[in-house]
């Protein structure tokens, strides 16, 4: 299974942020355990890339970095044991360096005018964000003129929320706080409760 394949059956993708390596590393370790194994490690963490290569040598976990802004760390991440490269924004040269690198490219968008640049650099993976500032409808009135793409809105996600973007049409969501709502002992069950929200609402899509 190609790592797109991997990201669209998974139907999210966990953001590890934590405020030193330690932490970040446990956030990580706790949302594979918990069933989610696709994981985007940002680039705002201390140890980034040795958490990215811990994480990397694990069977069947699909790894990522986030909050790619120069083209210069898409190299580091490749080397780190990466597999897809993320961004807040869109950005042609990051991409450009994405895909030279042999790498999934997902930029983040916001507008029209974003996904055209996004595409004809040669995204793979279209990123809403912040999702939650948008919405759903928003999600919906870009994919009309821009057919047949994976999109992934990221940002402010709830459990109640997962059916309402998949209706609009993600193929996948970005979860970050909401996964260490009520801190690492939780993580366990606030994975559990989003998966089982994403699975209800692939069926009913």
């Amino acid at each position: 299974m190609n790592v797109i394949d991997r990201l669209i059956s998974s139907g999210a993708v966990a953001i590890v942020r934590g405020p030193d390596q330690k932490t970040g590393q446990q956030i990580a370790d706790a949302i594979v355990s918990a069933g989610l194994s696709c994981i985007e490690v940002t680039m705002t963490n201390p140890g980034a890339f040795e958490i990215i290569t811990s994480l990397a040598k694990r069977d069947g976990v699909c790894v990522g970095v986030g909050t790619i802004l120069d083209p210069a760390d898409v190299l580091r991440a490749k080397n780190a044991g990466a597999s897809f490269i993320v961004s807040p924004n869109t950005d042609p040269e990051v991409i450009s360096a994405t895909k030279s690198a042999g790498l999934l490219s997902i930029p983040g968008i916001a507008s029209a005018t974003d996904v055209a640049v996004a595409l004809k650099a040669g995204a793979d993976v279209l990123k809403l964000f912040p999702a939650s500032t948008y919405g759903p409808g928003h999600l919906k009135a870009l994919r009309d003129p821009f057919p047949g793409n994976i999109w992934c809105p990221t940002g402010g996600m709830t459990t109640t929320s997962v059916a309402e973007w998949f209706a609009a049409g993600a193929s996948l969501v970005g979860l970050g706080g909401p996964l260490t709502k009520g801190g690492i002992g939780e993580i366990g069950n606030n994975v559990q409760g989003f998966l089982n929200a994403i699975s209800a609402a692939k069926q009913i899509r």
